[in-house]
């Protein structure tokens, strides 16, 4: 699965891993597995119910087999009967037979138009792969998905981050792309699912916020994380209510959050308050 190395971002093959773990004990089949896809590669790597080593670390090319036909067309798809199906080609028949699979389900996990891993269910007897066990793996799929995707985007945002070129004065225009980028990070780090990365996500802020403005001023209040992230909405021009949302907040916890910035920044309106955090250096 292609991705920029990062320190921050966990190993996907790590959710692969967790995501097999689930399908075996709710699919309702003998044989899961799995593999990411890096380069049109497939590669299998994670495996529950299976006998033998034949499957693992097998490379899938694409197009080729069930799985390859998967990775290239971003669709599911499934055979019965393994060994005589005329929709594949036969480049592993002998893994997947000294296995004892015939019939098989395979269901890729397509972020951005393009198949990121593969999921398969299989059993070793004949007939098709039910319904529950198909919906299950699909189900797998969308999850594993959505999670590969915030992750990209927490690295789009990251690259972003490291191009921002310190300056000692920011125009407008920049502090308000800033403060977009700042507020779109904190929604991420929000939504994440690894505590971890939301610690460090929230740690990558404020070292843009050193980096662009400097420390804060001397003797300047520190604001609680969310009356940042709300003073960073307002100062965007959003109103509470929009802030709500992008927030996930309802707009009396927005309000509440605003009252008690401008009162440790000891302002009475929210565009003093902006302004404020802004020459104090709590904001870019």
């Amino acid at each position: 699965m292609p991705a920029p190395p990062s320190l921050l971002r966990p190993r996907d093959g790590d959710a692969l891993r967790a995501e097999i773990r689930r399908l075996a004990g709710t699919a309702g089949a003998p044989v899961v597995f799995g593999g990411e896809v890096d380069a049109d590669t497939l590669r299998l790597t994670e495996f529950s119910g299976v006998r033998t080593n034949g499957l693992r670390g097998l490379s899938v090319t694409r197009a080729s087999g069930l799985g390859g036909r998967v990775v290239d067309s971003c669709r599911p798809a499934s055979v019965s009967d393994y060994g005589n199906a005329l929709s594949i080609t036969h480049h592993y028949d002998g893994p997947v037979l000294g296995e004892g699979i015939r019939s098989v389900v395979a269901v890729p996990v397509v972020v951005s138009g393009r198949s990121r891993a593969v999921l398969y269910a299989a059993t070793r007897g004949g007939g098709p792969i039910g319904d529950r066990t198909a919906d299950a793996l699909v189900q797998a799929g969308r999850r594993l998905a959505a999670e590969i995707g915030v992750r990209d985007e927490v690295d789009r945002r990251l690259l972003l981050l490291e191009a921002a070129a310190p300056t000692p004065a920011i125009d407008g225009a920049v502090a308000e792309e800033v403060c977009a980028v700042q507020a779109e990070l904190r929604a991420i780090a929000d939504a994440a699912g690894d505590e971890r990365m939301r610690d460090r996500l929230r740690e990558v802020g404020e070292r843009l916020d050193r980096a662009l403005v400097g420390k804060p001023a001397e003797g300047a209040p520190r604001l609680a994380p969310r009356e940042i992230d709300v003073l960073l909405q307002v100062a965007l021009g959003c109103s509470n209510q929009e802030a709500a949302r992008r927030l996930s907040l309802g707009p009396e916890t927005v309000k509440s959050y605003l009252r008690s910035a401008m009162r440790k920044l000891d302002v009475r309106s929210r565009y003093e308050a902006v302004a404020t955090a802004r020459r104090l250096g709590v904001i870019p």
